[in-house]
């Protein structure tokens, strides 16, 4: 009953998460058709990934001004336009096309993270129940149920287009029960209170649950990138059994997220935060000297359970931390800071992997988990102890 009221409280972002777990499962089952599609080689594709990233990092200006424009309607209109805008991308035909469409899917897909993860933190404020873990969960369980149905519909037959039409029908559904009120913000616009939120106090949480965000970030990247190449090529798993490592990873994100959901009502967040960065990075060593398949697919979803509740609880911070109307504002610096680590983390990754080896990787992963855990965690613990002091 606690959660369906809890549901039932946050429902407007619930169903916006479910359009975006629906839209990037969707992506994601479609990549080796769309590379095709295009004519990309390799280093385009990537290149075309890194440009798109811009589009993320520009949502941290645009989601205000779009917040402010759009009112009531804000979350409908960013993922609705979200979910049409993946229809642009899979029905290019050329690179430039391509990544023009995917630029602008990146910018909508932020703001609708943005606006999204501030309604949550509102709605947590007004009504004193922890939801940020709780929604987030509803993500990954979209994202994995999306990929199972887009994965069986590429099997069918169905190319982007058809696939990604049935999703935006499916979004624009939905759209017509996120409409929520407004966010109130700064009157000085979407830079209003300077270059960060009111206070030096807010800038500093800001930039630390960033850098948690980023080292989460980090951390689901590299699982989701690797783990079935690491599977395939260090401990000799078919393409079956490399699969079923990200598969693994979003099923138990999912559940691990609902568990934090239970546990934020008893456990303070930054104590929770530094236990789950510990387990997912003794998951991620276990699999990275794993000396079986199934000893690394244990790892890989301990790893996944541990990192699930990660970024909701950052944020979650981030939005008590800041006044009101600085919360679109400080949420989407927070974003943008965690979206470092899909510029550098697939480099990173790769360079190490190449020089050393892919179990080098994942231990240099746990061993940034390790340093959140250590030093970023207490440190957030200490400015939020300050603040109620």
């Amino acid at each position: 009953m606690r959660l369906w009221h809890d549901l039932m409280l946050s429902r407007a972002p619930v169903w916006g998460f479910v359009c975006m777990g629906l839209v990037w499962a969707g992506f994601a089952a479609q990549v080796p058709v769309l590379k095709a599609q295009i004519g990309a080689s390799d280093a385009v594709f990537g290149g075309i990934f890194l440009i798109a990233s811009l589009g993320a990092v520009a949502s941290m200006w645009i989601a205000p001004v779009f917040e402010r424009l759009t009112a009531r309607r804000s979350v409908q209109l960013a993922t609705g336009l979200m979910g049409l805008a993946f229809v642009g991308a899979g029905a290019s035909a050329g690179v430039v096309a391509f990544c023009l469409a995917f630029l602008l899917v990146s910018a909508l897909s932020g703001v609708s993270d943005i606006l999204l993860n501030a309604r949550i933190s509102e709605i947590e404020e007004a009504s004193r129940r922890p939801l940020m873990n709780l929604n987030h969960a509803i993500f990954s369980f979209s994202y994995a149920g999306a990929s199972v149905l887009t994965g069986l519909a590429r099997e069918a037959g169905f190319g982007p287009v058809a696939v990604f039409s049935a999703i935006a029908a499916v979004v624009l559904a939905l759209c017509t029960m996120m409409r929520t009120r407004p966010v109130r913000l700064a009157d000085g616009g979407p830079l209003a209170g300077g270059g960060g939120p009111v206070g030096a106090f807010g800038s500093v949480i800001v930039w630390l649950a960033g850098l948690v965000v980023m080292a989460a970030f980090f951390t689901e990247q590299a699982a989701e990138g690797w783990s079935a190449l690491h599977i395939e090529r260090s401990l000799g798993g078919g393409a079956a059994q490399g699969a079923f490592g990200p598969a693994i990873l979003g099923l138990t994100m999912g559940f691990g997220r609902l568990f934090g959901h239970a546990l934020t009502a008893h456990i303070r967040d930054t104590t929770m935060m530094g236990w789950a960065c510990m387990i997912s990075a003794a998951g991620v060593a276990v699999a990275a000297v794993a000396p079986s398949v199934t000893m690394a697919y244990l790892g890989f979803g301990l790893m996944g359970l541990g990192i699930s509740v990660v970024v909701p609880l950052a944020m979650a911070i981030v939005g008590r931390a800041v006044p009101e109307d600085q919360r679109v504002k400080a949420i989407g610096q927070a974003s943008v800071i965690g979206y470092g680590a899909f510029m550098v983390g697939p480099a990173l990754m790769g360079g190490i992997a190449e020089r050393v080896s892919l179990a080098a990787s994942f231990l240099t992963v746990a061993a940034v988990l390790v340093l959140v855990a250590a030093l970023l965690v207490p440190w957030i613990g200490r400015h939020l102890s300050a603040s109620a002091g």
